[in-house]
């Protein structure tokens, strides 16, 4: 598997699961092939978070279901019954917490610096094309002064 494909698998399973075992299984490598590639690669370390994040807030969205449904548990395609474990998915949310909250606020500050810097791109090019039209009226003036 080309190294591309390894990681973008990865990272979506990781985002589906939370389970790093489980993403590097789905990936065929293995996790310490993973831990060094986030240790190397600030970009996949911040795509391992995000994906983490994601995950974590499937894990609550799906908790608050269940728990407005009263629905303990599901029963699979062969007609097994699996019991939610409601207990161990509020302590993985709450050991969790911290590193999703300061992952989600790493992503609106990202999204405050893109944004404050797109803002300013408009503006120096509003800038330029104002400086361009004054120098083509100041042009314009001078040519029909000379032409007087």
């Amino acid at each position: 598997m080309a190294k591309r494909n390894w990681e973008t698998t990865f990272i979506n399973e990781l985002a589906e699961t939370s389970n790093v075992k489980a993403a590097t299984k789905a990936a065929g490598v293995s996790q310490s092939l993973v831990y060094k590639r986030r240790r190397q690669s600030a970009e996949f370390a911040a795509r391992w978070y995000a994906a983490l994040a994601e995950g974590y807030d499937s894990l609550e969205m799906d908790l608050l279901a269940r728990l407005r449904e009263g629905r303990l548990e599901d029963v699979d395609e062969d007609g097994n019954k699996r019991k939610y474990d409601i207990g161990t998915a509020f302590r993985c949310l709450l050991a969790h917490r911290e590193s999703v909250a300061r992952e989600k606020g790493r992503q609106t500050l990202q999204d405050e610096v893109i944004t404050m810097r797109e803002i300013n791109a408009k503006i120096d090019a509003q800038r330029a094309r104002e400086e361009r039209a004054a120098e083509l009226e100041a042009k314009r003036q001078s040519t029909s002064r000379d032409g007087e």
